[in-house]
């Protein structure tokens, strides 16, 4: 079962989700639609839309969540969604934190899940391109581990946004342009 978009926005009060996440989730979400929208009109590739617009509003919820032994982000999102009734969503969630693509059992294969990991590697508190998310990253002076997944990560996040590009005949600038003007464009609610 997918929960509607009211049903994700509640569940970011019902988690008390910051509102400094809820921008993000929405601007995840915003960008993850523009990439579905481009591959849809230029290659035979179908995304589930639904699927991929609330999993990027649900991606964070955990950010006030406590943790069981052994959990990290995202298991307790993931845990929580399957709870619910949403396994579709929590098998999306799963691969999306920047460590799933340097393990195979999580790295993100199908195309929404591709599109949820780019496009929050796109996104802090607004659009960003990629090579700005990590400088970001290696500004903040990490813990050695942490510094060695960004750096391992890093060419193959590259690789997937030049795929994903491609084949949206999309650059970094113009999907920031893209979801600034439908934020721009918008009458009341985005959502």
């Amino acid at each position: 079962m997918i929960p509607t978009v009211a049903q994700a926005k509640a569940l970011w009060q019902t988690y008390h989700l910051p509102i400094t996440k809820q921008h993000h989730s929405l601007l995840v979400a915003l960008v993850s639609r523009t990439f579905a929208v481009y591959l849809e009109r230029y290659t035979d590739i179908r995304i589930q839309k639904d699927l991929l617009f609330v999993g990027a509003l649900l991606h964070d919820i955990d950010k006030k969540m406590p943790n069981l032994p052994g959990e990290t982000h995202p298991d307790v999102v993931v845990r929580v969604l399957s709870d619910l009734g949403y396994k579709e969503v929590a098998v999306l969630v799963k691969t999306h934190p920047l460590h799933a693509i340097l393990d195979e059992q999580i790295a993100p294969k199908e195309w929404e899940e591709k599109l949820l990991f780019l496009a929050d590697k796109m996104t802090k508190y607004d659009v960003i391109t990629v090579d700005e998310r990590f400088r970001l990253w290696n500004d903040e002076y990490l813990p050695i581990k942490d510094q060695r997944i960004l750096d391992a990560a890093y060419p193959k996040v590259k690789r997937l946004e030049q795929e994903v590009f491609h084949l949206a005949h999309l650059t970094s600038e113009e999907v920031i342009k893209i979801v600034k003007n439908d934020i721009l464009h918008q009458e009341g609610d985005i959502l």
